[in-house]
This record gives structure tokens, C-alpha cells and sequence, in this order.
């Protein structure tokens, strides 16, 4: 896996990385104003896609075209994530549940939509909001944040930067990745945060959109 080949392999449950450098606080903020900006300009410019999408998840299925769902965030604050509805809209009248790989809620387009990462579009709103960034750890819901703290020491760590559209952990695992794997991955980004490994995920990223490597 690539993660291994970063200069710097961190323990599970240990941060290296100080952010109260003048050089880390600098980068995080600089990152900020290019993530609003580019969020700004992607969601102008991809706005019929969504629109076009959102008007065939109604036609396929009743219920609204966007999902919102609570997600944990920087420092453990809640936000209300915004996707494009993958799924039916009692697909979790059962309780909270993680997808699975060929899961029997997702709709015929909602499929497609979660294999080319349309579903994740609208979420542009939320970097907009503040409430996450274009790179970082993928935001948890609390009901499972809670689970893996419990079980996984250092795994509120993730929390210590905003959470991300894309990441580390997401374009070298995806969906199929343990939730101490990820933290793993997550704590390797955060301590290497940087430019490298963000150019890193954005060329990764794009390969996972063209491939559709680990949807679920």
C-alpha cells in the first residue's frame, strides 16, 4: 500500500504532529481559503449534474433527492452532512447501520451514483458552511464515532482537523477498511499534513472516480 512508502509510520493511537506551529497554522489556514473558493467554483459549475441527478432519485424513488445526516466533526462538533439519497428512504428503519458492499438499499441509480461518487457533490455545501474541508478524515456518525472511541484508543484523534470530502484513509482503502485501519491511514495524514500527500489524494482521487475503486 502507498501509505507505507511516507517517510513517517505512526503508532495507532499517537499524534506527532504539532499544530500550533506557525508553519502548520499558516498551511491550514491558506488550505481554508482555497477550499472555499474551489467549492465555490465546482459547485457553480457542477450544479446541473446535481440538479439532473436530483430529479431522477425522485423519479425512481419517493422522498427528497438529498440525505442529511449527522456526522462529528473538528473537535468533536456536529454538522449535518448533505449527499445526493443513494438509498431508499426507510433504508434504515432498523436502526443505524454501515453499507455494505452490494447493498440491497441502494436504488438502481443510487448505485451509480455511489460508484462514480456523485452522491458525495452536495457535501461542496458543507466546505462552504465550514463544517469540513476538500481533504481530510472522512466525518463518522456519532453513533459509530462513539463505538470505535470506546474500542480503538486515539480514535477521537482523527478529530483534530476537519474532516474531509476525500482522504487518505478513502482513496487507499474506500469503504472496505477497518475502522482501526483507518485511523491508522488518518494519523499517517495528519502527521505528514502537508502538500505532498494533499496532491497525493487529489491524484489518487481522481483515479478512484474514474475507476470506481471501492464503492460500495
Amino acid at each position: 500500500m502507498e501509505a507505507r512508502e511516507l517517510h513517517q509510520f505512526v503508532n495507532q493511537d499517537v499524534i506527532n504532529r504539532d499544530f500550533n506551529t506557525t508553519n502548520v497554522r499558516i498551511y491550514l489556514f491558506l488550505r481554508g481559503l482555497i477550499d472555499f473558493v474551489l467549492a465555490l467554483f465546482a459547485l457553480i459549475l457542477i450544479s446541473p449534474i446535481i440538479i439532473l441527478f436530483s430529479v431522477v432519485i425522485v423519479l425512481e424513488s419517493k422522498g427528497s433527492a438529498f440525505f442529511y445526516q449527522e456526522r462529528v466533526g473538528l473537535n468533536g462538533k456536529k454538522f449535518n452532512i448533505i449527499k445526493l439519497r443513494s438509498m431508499g428512504i426507510d433504508a434504515e428503519k432498523s436502526g443505524a447501520q454501515w453499507a455494505t458492499k452490494n447493498d440491497p438499499r441502494v436504488t438502481r441509480i443510487g448505485s451509480f451514483i455511489r460508484k462514480t461518487r456523485i452522491d458525495e457533490l452536495p457535501q461542496l455545501i458543507n466546505i462552504l458552511k465550514g463544517d469540513m474541508s476538500l481533504i481530510g478524515p472522512r466525518p463518522e456518525r456519532p453513533i459509530f464515532n462513539d463505538r470505535f472511541s470506546k474500542e480503538i484508543p486515539g480514535f477521537s484523534n482523527r478529530l483534530v482537523i476537519k474532516p474531509g470530502i476525500t482522504g487518505w484513509a478513502q482513496v487507499n482503502g474506500g469503504y472496505e477498511i477497518t475502522a482501526s485501519e483507518k485511523l491508522k491511514l488518518d494519523l499517517q495524514y495528519i502527521n505528514n499534513l502537508g502538500i505532498i500527500i494533499d496532491l497525493k489524494i487529489i491524484f489518487k482521487t481522481i483515479r478512484v472516480v474514474l475507476t470506481g475503486d471501492g464503492a460500495r
